[in-house]
């Protein structure tokens, strides 16, 4: 399918400019200024186009927990958010520390032909904290292993995972969070995992990717580890930027301001990779009974565009490129720029409309938000994947 977008300003992580994207087969072949071509065309006035985002960290619960969220629901939930590959975490039922769990998720996928997935493989074998043979078994499909949702608690184990890790060129996604501090002081508990995963790091060589940082003192000891030239990469939330001082339950909590102005800070200067949703849907019942998490992959850009670009902290090249840019690198797809010979993944968004987020319209089947009624800019118009029209938030197509 061939389709060109005319008129929109065009934007990534280097470039921002006024022009048209031509997608053909799937690719981005051209873009520029006044491209004629004879095709499907979309009028991208008034409209920014960005590429696609990528989500290095989301729940879609399935197998096992299909009334919170399944592979369907989700994707389509992601769309709606602008995202068009996710990278999937291994706490479902059963927990994924097989290959055969990672083929049914890309299997069922590709059938459902709305996003890219990867799906992440436990680090250790059903969470046990302890066996980690079941690594052996990887192939190329899989780049990333992680216990998140539970954390690897043992030293040792970590310091094998972490061998085993750099033995087969992977990345550990942390969950950092100390089960035996975590109710004493959550703070406590992110914090000293942390600095004993960058510790560890120093020592194997090994890739560490931090998920959901949280505290003003993990985005210092992730500064200096960056600053020593350690292979270390990390994540913050849209909730961890635009809340403080919160009690809805996310694991790990919502923090102080002070925390939310070291990760601002982290986020300007770099310290800061991606931006990711960890989107945690849940079911009524579930959050009453005070299940953490937020469904939030369809609320993230709204919520990061008016926090840090809207409110002067950072240019929307730098959103492009901690929502989209980094994520595709670190995932390693050719996604993430407006690019000729990268995928036709674009995301189409009217930075002037007001967003109210209400959480019974999420495509979700997860409606729990801490930001039900808030006003935030930036609305998704349209989410293409390949040069296809995945999502339509009313834009028209010229034949």
């Amino acid at each position: 399918m061939d389709i060109l977008i005319k008129n929109c300003r065009i934007v990534d992580e280097t470039k921002d400019m006024i022009g048209d994207i031509y997608i053909k087969d799937g690719k981005i072949v051209d873009y520029g200024k006044s491209l004629d071509i004879d095709c499907k065309t979309i009028d991208g006035t008034k409209l920014v186009a960005m590429p696609s985002f990528i989500d290095m960290h989301a729940h879609f619960r399935e197998p096992g927990y299909i009334y919170k969220e399944d592979l369907y629901t989700g994707s389509k939930a992601a769309l709606k958010g602008g995202y068009t590959c996710v990278n999937l975490m291994a706490n479902t039922h059963p927990i994924c520390s097989s290959m055969e769990i990672v083929e049914y998720v890309l299997n069922k996928s590709k059938e459902l032909d709305l996003i890219d997935i990867h799906q992440t493989l436990s680090a250790t074998k059903n969470f046990d904290g302890k066996t980690i043979d079941h690594l052996d078994q990887i192939d190329h499909r899989v780049n990333f292993i992680s216990d998140d949702g539970k954390g690897i608690q043992s030293n040792r184990t970590m310091y094998q995972a972490m061998i085993k890790a750099k033995e087969k060129d992977l990345t550990i996604i942390a969950h950092e969070e100390d089960e035996e501090l975590v109710s004493i002081d959550t703070r406590l508990s992110e914090n000293i995992m942390t600095f004993r995963d960058i510790y560890l790091i120093r020592l194997t060589g090994a890739k560490l990717h931090l998920a959901h940082v949280s505290t003003k003192e993990a985005i210092e000891e992730i500064r200096k580890a960056k600053k020593e030239g350690l292979k270390i990469t990390c994540e913050v939330t849209p909730h961890h930027i635009a809340l403080y001082d919160n009690e809805y339950k996310v694991n790990p909590p919502i923090r102080e301001k002070e925390d939310v102005e070291a990760i601002l800070k982290g986020i300007i200067d770099g310290t800061v990779d991606i931006i990711a949703t960890d989107h945690a849907p849940h079911s009524k019942e579930d959050k009453e009974k005070g299940a953490p998490g937020i469904s939030g992959i369809e609320t993230a850009f709204p919520i990061c565009y008016t926090s840090l670009v809207k409110s002067n902290y950072i240019s929307l090249n730098r959103l492009s490129q901690l929502m989209s840019g980094t994520p595709g690198k670190l995932v390693g797809i050719n996604k993430g720029k407006i690019k000729n010979g990268y995928d036709g993944d674009i995301v189409l968004i009217d930075l002037d409309k007001r967003v109210i987020i209400d959480g019974h319209k999420f495509m979700s089947k997860g409606k729990n938000t801490p930001f039900n009624g808030m006003e935030f800019y930036g609305e998704i118009v349209a989410t293409i994947r390949k040069g296809e029209i995945k999502y339509n938030g009313g834009i028209t197509v010229d034949n």
